[in-house]
C-alpha cells in the first residue's frame, strides 16, 4: 500500500497566490523523486472547535488560512529514499532554494508526519 506524508500549515490569507506559486515549484520535486501525487488544499469549511481544530493545531491567526497537504508515495521505501536524497549535502535544486522560492508562511508552525496506509478504497 501507499505511504503518505501529511502536513497542516497556517498561511497568511494574503499570500494565497504566493503559496500556490511556491507549491507548484516545490511540489514537482517530490514527483520527480517518486511521489505519485501531491495535493494542496486551502481551507474552505474548517470549523472552529471547542477543544481543538486545524487552526489551533498550527496557531493560525485571524488573518491566516489553514492549508492541508499530503504527498502520496508508492511505498515507504520510495519516500525514505527521496527524503534522504533531499536532505543530503549533495542535493541542489533551485525549486527548493529558500532564497529563490521562499516559503510564504511560518515553517515553525507547520506540522507534519508520515503515515502508513491501513485502508485504501
Amino acid at each position: 500500500m501507499s505511504y503518505i506524508d501529511g502536513f497542516v500549515i497556517a498561511v497568511p490569507t494574503s499570500n494565497k497566490k504566493k503559496f500556490i506559486e511556491h507549491a507548484e515549484l516545490a511540489d514537482a520535486v517530490f514527483t520527480d523523486l517518486g511521489a505519485t501525487r501531491v495535493v494542496e488544499c486551502w481551507a474552505d469549511d474548517v470549523p472552529e472547535g471547542k477543544i481543538t481544530d486545524f487552526g489551533k493545531a498550527v496557531q493560525a491567526t485571524a488573518d491566516e488560512s489553514v492549508v492541508l497537504s499530503w504527498i502520496e508515495w508508492p511505498d515507504k521505501e520510495t519516500r525514505d529514499a527521496a527524503m534522504n536524497k533531499m536532505m543530503s549535502e549533495d542535493f541542489k535544486d533551485e525549486r527548493m532554494d529558500m532564497e529563490k522560492n521562499p516559503m510564504p508562511f511560518d515553517g515553525a508552525r507547520l506540522i507534519f508526519g508520515g503515515f502508513e496506509t491501513v485502508v485504501e478504497l
